[in-house]
Formats: structure tokens, C-alpha cells, sequence
């Protein structure tokens, strides 16, 4: 049982917290909660929340707060079924109340990968980022057509109108010229013509360090562990991982004798001592289970994933509900310039290119002369991060203008620099470029090319 005061949790409806005390005291029993160990975990640009508890053991489980009238779950249960079914790390989905919009979940821990990154020492984060990047291609291999919803004509040209909506008019408070809005609309459609026309795949659509997530296992050599923590493996002795031959860092060759897929000899593979599923875990197979009530739903059972025990499960996947089938360019363009951190471009190329490099034996660079040419490949992801970064400026103002949450706005300068080196580089991309500078009072800027086309 929680032993600490636990920072209070704050109801703005009181009809709300009845149906989530109720929801959760059906729950206490069969997973031995401690209600009282309730407190908040995270919040997120949309209005779900997030709360950890613990139970009687001191295991951690994570809530979902969705209000139904203003989320959907079922996209969240969706995708993270599909991650699951790809090999990823993803919260197991342990009870959801479909009606209330309430969710319990296993908690993947409560390190994010950004929280362990050295932004003044991109050398230091190359493991973390080649993680990612297995992690990433695992999602894609296992895309599908007709699985997700598709990111179409319409759902592009409906985000890039959010920069002109939210951060020109609402933030900047500009009325557009006639001549300004004839520039955007020409400069989306030729962005809009690129990004279709790109191969598909299964894209996260936020894929960056803030939801990837450090599961409970070993830290990367060189961290430092948390305070009570067995050094050697970064969690508290009685609670170790035990790894009998450590994996190898992805791409070196294994021992003589060992393994490949688990870095050790074969008799020794991962082992977990007093190993038990937790209450109320997935049931063996043949079997179903109902999520949720009322309005529970029948689930396909799922093999437990492990963390740590395929390289695409070195990081845990958050925040995915949105994914939708689409350019395979998306997740490493969010992954490389990411929303709250900038790296110099030769960090951004030298992760890129790896990816490329994995993609290409994985069949996903089979178009055009993406196979045999980085160069064409880069361009067509700052093809399809320009659209991101314009988007990504709109929402942020609209998340601060609209939404009351002004920290984001904060980091809007972030993607206005991402779309001016993008489009200084591209002839297409000129009259945006001009039209930016003249509304921040920029000059030109300058950077890596591979050619200015």
C-alpha cells in the first residue's frame, strides 16, 4: 500500500468522479488497487489525462481519463492491437469502461526517452535513437492497406489550413492578402502532390522521444540508476531483470554459440524469476476476454510482448490513437525534428540514413530511385516535414488560443525555423519561404541541400 501522501487529483465534475469511483472500486478487488495511491501521471495536447496507481504489491497500472463526449477510445484500442500484433511495446489494455470513457492500463514505466536524452551531446543518444528507429520499422513492416484510416487529400489539406487558421490569423493576428492566400494554396497543393504520392505505410503520426517510453529493464551504459536502484540493472534488487548474457548492441555480431534474436546462447535466453501474470493478464489461447463495462467488447488474445526481448520492443509506444495509413516518410521526419528538441542536421542525416539503410533491406525504399539514392529519399522526408511543420504551428497556437495551454505556443519558433530551412531549399517552395520572412522579418536561411532543386 502507498505509504506517501499522493498529490491530489482534481474533479471539475462531480458526476464524472462518481462514475470513475465507481468504475474503479468494481475494479479494486480483482487487481488488488490501492485507491488511495491515485495521483496524476500526464496530460496531453488532447483532453484525455492520464493517473497512475499502484496496488497492494506496489505495481503501478496507468488511467485513462477520456471524456467520451470529446474522445474515442476505440482508436486507441484499435492501434494499440495492431502494435501488439507487430511485435511493439504497448500498454496491455487490462479493463475499459467504453461508456465512461475510463481505461486501465500496465504502465510501461514513468521515463520517457526525452527525459534521458543530452541534447549538447548528440553522440550520447545514438543508441536511444537507432532504438527508435527499430522500433519504428517494425510498425511499418507489418503495414497493411484498408487497416487504418488513410491520410488522404483531405485530411492533409485540412491540417496545413491550420497554420493559416490558428498561427497566422488567430496568433500573428494577420488578414491575408489575396496574393498571400494564393501563395498558401499553391504551396499546399504542390506539398499535398508530393507527400500522395510517396509509398504508404502505417504511420504514428507523433513519433518522438516525448512517447517513446525507457520500459523497466536495464539502463543504456553510462546512465546513471535511481536513487534505491541496483546499479547494475536500474531497478531495485528484489525486482531485477535478470539478463543472463546481455543483448548486444544492435547490428554486432553475437558470441560464438549465441542466439542472434536474444544475444546469448540459446539455453540461457531471458530469464525472469518468480515470474507470475499479473491479475487478470491475457488468457491462454483459444480464449477470449470482455474489456470494459458496460459496452465491453470481445478481444482477440494477444502473446504477452517482453521488454527488451526483440529490438523493436527496447521502447515502449504512447500515444498512437491517432496512426493512419500513409507516407512512409512521416515517422522519421516527427522522430528527427521533433516538436520539442532540435538537433544539428548532421545528427538528423546520420540517424536518417541509418533508417534508410534498414528500410532498404526491409523493402519499404522499393520506389523511384529511393533505393539507391539517400539524397532522393531526404528530400521526400522534408517533403513531408514541411507539411508536418505547418501543421504542427497551427495546432500549437489553436492548443494555446483555443485550449489554454500556452507552453506549446512556446515552441512554435521551433517549427517556423524547421520551415524556412526546409523551403529555402526547394524552388517550389521560394514563394513560402518569402511570405514566412516577410511576416516573422526573417532573412534567408541556409543548410544542407543535396542539391537545390
Amino acid at each position: 500500500m502507498s505509504s506517501h501522501p499522493q498529490p491530489t487529483v482534481a474533479w471539475s465534475d462531480p458526476a464524472r468522479l462518481q462514475a470513475f469511483e465507481t468504475w474503479l472500486n468494481g475494479l479494486k478487488t480483482a487487481y488488488s488497487l490501492d485507491p488511495a495511491s491515485l495521483r496524476p501521471a500526464s496530460a496531453d495536447a488532447s483532453f484525455r489525462r492520464y493517473l497512475r496507481l499502484d496496488n497492494a504489491s506496489g505495481q503501478s497500472f496507468v488511467v485513462m481519463d477520456a471524456p467520451p463526449e470529446k474522445e474515442d477510445c476505440a482508436p486507441f484500442v484499435r492501434v494499440a492491437g495492431l502494435l501488439k500484433e507487430a511485435g511493439l511495446l504497448v500498454p496491455d489494455i487490462m479493463d475499459w469502461d467504453q461508456v465512461n470513457g475510463f481505461m486501465l492500463l500496465t504502465d510501461l514505466g514513468q521515463h520517457t526517452m526525452m527525459e534521458q536524452i543530452d541534447p549538447a551531446n548528440p553522440g550520447a543518444n545514438h543508441e536511444r535513437y537507432l532504438q527508435a528507429v527499430d522500433t519504428l520499422l517494425a510498425w511499418q513492416a507489418a503495414s497493411k492497406p484498408g487497416v487504418l484510416p488513410a491520410y488522404d487529400e483531405s485530411l492533409m489539406r485540412r491540417e496545413l489550413d491550420l497554420f493559416p487558421q490558428w498561427y497566422l490569423q488567430q496568433h500573428k493576428g494577420l488578414a491575408l492578402s489575396e496574393a498571400q492566400s494564393q501563395t498558401l494554396e499553391k504551396t499546399f497543393g504542390t506539398i499535398v502532390e508530393r507527400c500522395l504520392a510517396m509509398p504508404k505505410a502505417y504511420v504514428h503520426r507523433d513519433f518522438m522521444p516525448r512517447n517513446l517510453m525507457i520500459p523497466h529493464a536495464p539502463p543504456l551504459h553510462g546512465s546513471l540508476p535511481p536513487e534505491g536502484a541496483d546499479p547494475a540493472w536500474g531497478g531495485p534488487a528484489s525486482d531485477r531483470l535478470m539478463i543472463p548474457h546481455a543483448r548486444p548492441l544492435h547490428g554486432s555480431l553475437p558470441p560464438e554459440g549465441a542466439d542472434p534474436a536474444w544475444g546469448g546462447p540459446a539455453p540461457d535466453r531471458l530469464m525472469i524469476p518468480h515470474a507470475r501474470p499479473l491479475h487478470g493478464s491475457l488468457p491462454p489461447e483459444g480464449a477470449s476476454f470482455t474489456l470494459g463495462r458496460p459496452g465491453g467488447k470481445t478481444v482477440a488474445p494477444r502473446a504477452p510482448v517482453v521488454a527488451g526481448s526483440t529490438p523493436a520492443t527496447q521502447l515502449g509506444v504512447l500515444d498512437f490513437q491517432d496512426a493512419v495509413y500513409g507516407p512512409v516518410t512521416y515517422d522519421i521526419a516527427s522522430l528527427m525534428r521533433d516538436a520539442f528538441l532540435t538537433w544539428e542536421e548532421d545528427f538528423v542525416i546520420d540517424i536518417t540514413v541509418r533508417y534508410w539503410e534498414k528500410a532498404r533491406k526491409a523493402g519499404l525504399m522499393d520506389f523511384e530511385d529511393w533505393h539507391a539514392d539517400f539524397g532522393a529519399f531526404y528530400r521526400a522526408v522534408e517533403w513531408m516535414g514541411i507539411q508536418r511543420h505547418l501543421k504542427v504551428a497551427g495546432i500549437f497556437a489553436r492548443l494555446t488560443l483555443r485550449d489554454g495551454k500556452p507552453k506549446y505556443l512556446a515552441d512554435a519558433p521551433r517549427f517556423i525555423d524547421y520551415i524556412r530551412s526546409t523551403a529555402h531549399r526547394y524552388r517550389e517552395l521560394t514563394p513560402l519561404l518569402r511570405l514566412i520572412d516577410d511576416i516573422e522579418g526573417f532573412q534567408a536561411a541556409s543548410g544542407f541541400a543535396f542539391g537545390r532543386v
